[in-house]
């Protein structure tokens, strides 16, 4: 469902090249028939949401309007008029029962279709309620608008400018009133759409890339018709009164076999029994039975290098608790056999926790990026009122050494450290003036953090300084555990806008390098030198036919595709 409507361009391409589909052994770890009623795993909406759940939909939601009827859930829309509006209807979702991060998520539905109808099909970050929206990203599985024959598949979310940002396809739909299967598949490379089984759209978001990276963290469902609005207009055919969504059933399904993640449960001792890949992140659990795991039910698991996993006893990470950083054939040598509630994935390295390099940033307003004597690239010249900002995940609250890497002309100054959005402000960090931009000299302080998923922000309220690394450590109980940033890093360049008609931008080129434009089927069409200047280069493409092409920096070996109209 749309919460706001706007056309943009983006970045973003149906991979054809590469990510191919492949049959996958799925595994069913939640499901909604309505053979015996709602499932108390539903939660519903009540009233209009102010200014029409920011679409100015006309409808008042109601939690009566949502029944069982044969086998079918039935959400129906009356003209009728309830707490100041003219239609009802029925909005339900799993917020604070289940949600999901990746998997197959389908429902069989057969929707109405008329002037002002507007059934959907969607799916909504978790942590809405502490970031809000766009921010939370939105998966809409199924939308379907008016009488037109199609629908639509589509994800919103808070771009790497901190920008409202979209992406959309759509597909005919022989006879929408019809039960079709509405489908995505949805892994740590990309969000797949099918109707009936037929795949009609892709958006990539390997490495939160262009900022995609709210769709790496837990979503939950939801089910709703909403009467008018932005998209469908207020043009409403009150002849189709009352109008019927039928929904036979809402299935999640997890992949199983091949680990996905750089950990791995299972079941029973010696790699036996059903088992579930963990990607990096903390799981109460509720998130674990999502996963398709029971509670008290892993006797052994497998960790990938540089990984760690901490068990707890109870949920809400609580207990007693051990730390496994390589494989373990069976549980039952620690005395954890079939003791775990809850866990925490995260990365080892050494003694330090991250460290970011300045071409991993989000780099906000006027800073530059350029050439580093001691090789790589810098996060250039932050100047007054710039800012960076990247996202980790610090395992618990407390006191952290933030460590960084600045050269300075100026006469000494703070950088201030503070989650984005200013609140709280974590401290500042002392600059001395290190006599020149490539005098570099190496600084800790010591800070409180709040524990948690979060974006940390350098400000620079005056001055200027050329940042190389910053990294954080532990200064408690000896912790070793890396916290990987988790949007800013891409091993892809960035190009724009995209389809390009004329001129293409690419971000993220090396110096002194080349360009190679290759046809999707791998035949090199052009070269060029990289243009160098702030990591981007602009290329004529004019002559290119309409298409899909593949770039490729001859340095790094970075690539990307980009479609010409």
């Amino acid at each position: 469902m749309k919460i706001i409507k706007i056309q943009i361009l983006l970045f973003f391409l149906i991979s054809i090249c590469s990510h191919l589909t492949m049959a996958q052994n799925w595994t069913l770890v939640w499901q909604d028939e309505f053979t015996n009623g709602i499932s108390p795993d539903w939660v519903f909406e009540t009233g209009n949401g102010n200014s029409g759940w920011g679409n100015n939909e006309l409808q008042y939601y109601r939690r009566e309007n949502a029944t069982v009827e044969n086998g079918h859930l039935v959400i129906t829309a009356r003209r009728e008029s309830i707490g100041g509006y003219n239609y009802t209807s029925s909005r339900m979702k799993t917020q604070g029962k289940k949600s999901w991060k990746y998997g197959k998520v389908e429902a069989r539905i057969s929707v109405p279709a008329f002037l002002g109808s507007w059934p959907a099909f969607w799916m909504l970050g978790d942590n809405i309620s502490t970031i809000g929206w766009p921010a939370c990203g939105e998966i809409d599985i199924m939308e379907h608008v008016n009488t037109e024959a199609q629908t639509h598949g589509t994800i919103h979310w808070q771009d790497h400018n901190n920008a409202y940002a979209s992406y959309t396809g759509s597909t005919s739909v022989n006879s929408v009133t019809n039960f079709h299967t509405y489908t995505i598949e949805w892994d740590e490379l990309a969000i797949k759409w099918f109707v009936d089984g037929n795949l009609y759209h892709e958006a990539s978001i390997e490495n939160g890339v262009n900022g995609t990276s709210e769709f790496h963290n837990n979503f939950f469902i939801l089910l709703n018709m909403a009467i008018g609005g932005n998209w469908p207009g207020f043009n409403i055919d009150n002849t189709a009164f009352p109008a019927r969504m039928l929904v036979d059933y809402v299935r999640i399904y997890q992949k199983t076999g091949t680990s996905s993640g750089p950990v791995s449960l299972f079941q029973h001792c010696d790699f036996d029994g059903y088992s579930v890949a963990l990607q990096e992140g903390s799981y109460t659990m509720s998130q674990l039975q999502s996963l398709g795991l029971v509670d008290n039910d892993i006797s052994s698991l497998k960790v990938q290098e540089d990984f760690q996993i901490r068990l707890y006893e109870h949920d809400n990470f609580t207990g007693a608790s051990i730390v496994k950083t390589s494989d373990d054939t069976c549980l039952v040598n620690d005395g954890f056999n079939d003791i775990m509630s809850s866990a925490i994935v995260s990365g080892v390295q050494s003694s330090w926790l991250t460290q970011i390099e300045a071409e991993d940033y989000i780099v906000q307003s006027g800073t530059q990026t350029e050439a580093c004597s001691e090789g790589g690239l810098n996060v250039g010249w932050i100047d007054t009122n710039d800012w960076l900002v990247w996202n980790v995940n610090i395992p618990n609250a407390g006191s952290y050494l933030i460590e960084y890497r600045v050269a300075s002309p100026n006469n000494g100054g703070v950088l201030q450290l503070e989650k984005a959005g200013g609140i709280p402000v974590y401290g500042s960090l002392t600059i001395p003036n290190t006599g020149g931009w490539q005098n570099w000299t190496s600084i800790s302080h010591a800070v409180n953090l709040d524990g948690g998923a979060q974006e940390i922000a350098i400000k620079a309220p005056a001055g200027g300084w050329n940042i190389n690394w910053l990294k954080i450590s532990s200064t408690s109980n000896g912790i070793k555990s890396m916290i990987r940033e988790t949007v800013s890093k891409s091993d892809d360049l960035i190009v724009f806008p995209v389809p390009a008609k004329d001129v293409l931008t690419i971000q993220g080129t090396s110096l002194k390098s080349s360009l190679g434009i290759y046809s999707i089927d791998g035949k090199l069409i052009r070269e060029t030198d990289t243009k160098g200047k702030d990591g981007a280069t602009i290329l004529d493409v004019q002559e290119l036919k309409s298409g899909l092409y593949v770039i490729k920096d001859f340095k790094t070996g970075k690539t990307t595709r980009f479609s010409k109209e």
